[in-house]
């Protein structure tokens, strides 16, 4: 195993990975759109590589309530993704989905309809990097957190440890008849970093 890490990342694989921001929103527009029944735009996904220590920050402060949605990537690669979006966008999505069977808390029914959207938006960045590498990559069914961002953010934090000080994250903002700020933190293990920049010929 090489002692690879983020800080280490070419100037290439930033670029591909706005690629992967790019052509994975627009994936995540049109199913989502058909899934809500409803016009969707995207905004140009922002990909910032900041400190760990720094992401709460991004989110709006580690106090802000988020709902989050941890997923493990299985396949040619392997390593874990996080998808977090405030808890209000959460209910925006939900009423718009459920319709008037939507409460005014994120219960059972509104959990179930933010996991697949956070399926759809996961699954397209995945779909995106999948077709820019030729591996195959899939996520496995998500589980949904409700807490402060800090909180959500101590869990994986030592696995992103492993990989240096800094992380790559994805801003994606959904605007229309639904307003949705979502955030998309995907961290490959060491090895299938390795692939990933093989498969698309960058030399380590």
């Amino acid at each position: 195993m090489s002692n690879l890490t983020l800080e280490e990342m070419s100037t290439t694989y930033y670029d591909v990975l706005k690629e992967i921001g790019n052509i994975g929103a627009g994936n995540a527009t049109t199913a989502l759109a058909s899934l809500l029944g409803s016009k969707v735009d995207m905004m140009v996904p922002k990909v910032m590589m900041l400190e760990f220590k720094d992401v709460g920050a991004i989110l709006g402060g580690e106090e802000q309530e988020m709902v989050a949605a941890y997923l493990g990537v299985e396949g040619d690669i392997t390593g874990s993704i996080l998808f977090l979006t405030q808890k209000e966008s959460a209910m925006m999505v939900a009423k718009k989905l459920l319709g008037d069977f939507c409460s005014d808390e994120l219960g059972e029914m509104e959990r179930s309809a933010v996991k697949e959207v956070s399926n759809i938006i996961t699954g397209s960045y995945l779909n995106a990097l999948a077709t820019l590498t030729g591996l195959t990559i899939y996520p496995s069914v998500p589980d949904l957190a409700i807490d402060m961002a800090g909180a959500i953010l101590s869990v994986p934090a030592i696995q992103f440890g492993i990989m240096g000080d800094k992380i790559l994250l994805i801003e994606s903002q959904l605007t229309n008849e639904i307003e949705m700020d979502g955030f998309f933190i995907m961290v490959p293990e060491v090895d299938s970093y390795e692939k990933i920049l093989t498969s698309l010929g960058i030399s380590l």
